[in-house]
């Protein structure tokens, strides 16, 4: 009886219960590489369990799309964005206060600041792809400073009537059709043409042309005025350049009276890699043209002509303070005149003081590098 008393091991085993078999822990296999890899594997499991959706995702598949409600990452999507949007609205906040004394950098900017706006729907793409809320805030400020700055421009102010038109062009001392020019301008019907940068060897076909229909007129170095009234006490103006680039005469106007015309072509400027924006003999020059002005008996006064700045300008202050725009006060637009094929800026002007701009516009190009300016104006 011994021996079934004791039956083999192997038969022990197999007649353990159910809830001895369930309380013992299951057999593991070893990894290949031994313990070490088998708990690197672990390791790897729960960093892989804790990783970004990105790392986990299967390969091939495309990266999520941010969405503006991802709070991940929120205050630094855009960040160039809002930067160059900061930068932006501060340099045309701030023009003015931009030192000119390296290379005059402050009237360089102020000269194409009308410009800047084209950053700012590149920069608003920028933003929205970016799906920052803050970058499309800080180019929305940018915005509304360009447009505080320049949308009254480009409303169009201009009017009906006018009982004096007045017109001004730099004819441009290369012309190749001194007297196809001058006919061009005939055709705006102005009551006044004023030039400038009139060589010597074709004043005498700018004369011939306009005198047709202008009998008045009067010339002093390379600038003159045509008038279909009478000129007089016509006088250079010294703006300090040592050759005749200024005159002043005294026109009388029907409904007008006694007024002072002024024709003046400014110094040139020039970007240069090492000077930068070389402006100081245009500055000084207008000093003196302002002073003219100031002191002038006529309360009405008009200036026509080439300034070489804009009237954004600070180096016109002194000339910008005392008179007014045409363009500005009746225009449509920016009024852009230079370079002629391409305007990118407005350089030639129309200044009055006591007399009402009704319009104000550009006249289309002739064979110069400028483009005339015109303006209709009333007492």
């Amino acid at each position: 009886m011994a021996d079934s008393d004791n039956p083999p091991a192997s038969e022990r085993k197999a007649r353990r219960s159910p809830a001895a078999t369930a309380t013992e822990a299951p057999t593991i296999a070893e990894p290949p590489g031994g313990r070490d890899e088998g708990r690197g594997g672990r390791w790897r499991r729960r960093r892989s369990a804790s990783a970004p959706v990105d790392e986990a995702r299967p390969e091939g598949d495309p990266p999520p799309r941010r969405s503006w409600r991802d709070r991940a990452d929120r205050w630094q999507r855009g960040k160039f964005v809002i930067i160059a949007a900061m930068a932006l609205s501060a340099m045309m906040l701030l023009h003015s206060r931009i030192p000119n004394a390296i290379g005059n950098l402050g009237s360089l900017v102020q000269t194409f600041m009308p410009w800047f706006g084209l950053l700012v729907p590149v920069l608003l793409l920028s933003a929205l792809l970016s799906r920052s809320i803050t970058a499309v805030a800080a180019v929305t400020v940018s915005a509304l400073v360009w447009m505080n700055l320049f949308a009254g421009l480009l409303v169009d102010k201009t009017g009906e009537g006018g009982a004096l038109t007045v017109v001004s062009h730099n004819v441009d001392a290369g012309n190749p059709d001194p007297t196809a020019t001058a006919r061009q301008l005939m055709e705006s019907d102005a009551d006044l043409i004023a030039l400038q940068e009139m060589p010597r060897g074709e004043l005498a076909l700018y004369a011939a042309t306009l005198g047709e229909e202008y009998p008045y007129s009067a010339v002093e170095g390379t600038v003159g005025v045509w008038s279909r009234h009478p000129l007089a006490d016509t006088e250079p103006v010294d703006i300090g350049l040592g050759w005749t680039r200024a005159l002043r005469t005294t026109a009388t106007v029907p409904e007008f009276g006694d007024m002072a015309v002024y024709v003046a072509h400014l110094p040139s400027v020039r970007v240069q890699f090492r000077a930068g924006f070389t402006a100081g003999q245009r500055d000084d020059s207008a000093d003196r043209l302002a002073r003219a002005i100031a002191d002038d008996p006529h309360e009405r006064a008009i200036l026509l002509g080439d300034l070489n700045g804009t009237m954004n300008d600070r180096a016109l202050a002194p000339l910008t303070s005392q008179l007014r725009s045409t363009q500005g006060a009746a225009g449509a637009g920016f009024g852009f005149t230079f370079p002629s094929e391409f305007p990118l800026t407005r350089i030639d002007h129309i200044l009055v003081r006591e007399l009402v701009p009704v319009s104000s516009w550009s006249l289309p190009g002739t064979g110069s590098d400028h483009r005339p300016v015109a303006a209709r104006l009333d007492p």
